[in-house]
């Protein structure tokens, strides 16, 4: 079962504090609430409660429904494999996951075609073998943990911080000199979909980038992840005013020749579970990347 955890802000009634702080919607949470799977400063919450600042909110998610998830003969770009790991080169706007909206045509699908049963069970049936996420409308390497082993091992270094994942980005302006921005990152208060910087129920966020050539109104950047939360890159970015290019939801529309943003995933690198030896897998800017380059020159 899913746990969820936040600190009370502001007082106000507890189901608008849970939209707030977490992707449910009101109604979910007083269903949640009913159900007794929500606990407020240790005791079992009820509909009324106004927690006070401070206070604990707990939520225990149900496991979610499992809907049909069936194998897809989805063609995969597999960069490599072996009988632990799989690493993926994903598409721009394929999905990673099925999730309400999204339950064909995912990377998921296509996995269990390929695999079959031969994916890691530990995050359930809805992600099986996934161990990191990276959203629909960027692309890049994304690896795969073919058994609990593997997926445990390459879990434990994304924890540790030890585990590299460089990407390509175009954004908005001209940024000068490299630098990092070391900015915690938590669930926007206002719009439960979005994330921004804040000090409010947050989680540490690190990102390195450095320049790799000035366009006019854009720059490219190589961009490298300490950390790895929830859209981190585009947060960051946005933070420090040079948003990701096409990012529609932190920064200022789409340019000609993008859907969604120009992020790209370009290259990981981990210990491989088995053998103990370091392994890095890049790849090639896509088609959607370059052609953006060479409209901005």
């Amino acid at each position: 079962m899913e746990r969820l955890e936040f600190s009370a802000v502001g007082g106000g009634r507890l189901d608008k504090m849970i939209s707030e702080n977490t992707e449910l919607s009101r109604s979910a949470a007083v269903r949640l609430i009913e159900q007794g799977l929500v606990m407020v400063g240790g005791r079992q919450a009820v509909k009324k409660d106004s927690p006070k600042d401070g206070e604990l909110v707990v939520i225990e998610l149900p496991e979610p429904r499992v809907c049909d998830i069936l194998p897809e003969d989805i063609p995969l770009d597999i960069v490599f494999e072996d009988e632990d790991i799989l690493v993926v080169n994903k598409p721009k706007g394929m999905v990673v996951h099925p999730a309400a909206g999204h339950y064909s045509g995912t990377l998921v699908n296509a996995l269990m075609f390929h695999c079959g049963d031969r994916l890691s069970g530990i995050n359930g049936e809805i992600r099986p073998g996934i161990v990191h996420r990276i959203d629909k409308d960027t692309s890049g390497l994304l690896m795969v943990a073919k058994n609990d082993l593997a997926h445990l091992a390459l879990s434990e270094q994304i924890k540790e911080h030890s585990f590299t994942r460089e990407y390509q980005a175009v954004v908005c302006g001209c940024v000068k000199n490299g630098g990092t921005v070391d900015a915690p990152i938590g669930r926007h208060k206002l719009d439960r979909k979005k994330m921004c910087v804040t000090n409010e129920n947050s989680r540490e966020a690190v990102t390195h980038y450095s320049v790799i050539r000035n366009f006019a109104g854009y720059t490219h950047l190589a961009v490298r992840l300490e950390t790895g939360r929830t859209h981190q890159i585009r947060v960051h970015m946005s933070y420090i005013g040079h948003a990701v290019a096409g990012d529609e939801v932190y920064g200022n529309g789409k340019p000609k020749w993008l859907c969604g943003q120009c992020l790209h995933a370009k290259k990981i690198g981990f210990v491989h579970p088995r053998s103990g030896e370091y392994v890095e897998f890049d790849s090639d800017l896509p088609d959607y990347f370059v052609k953006f380059l060479k409209s901005i020159e």
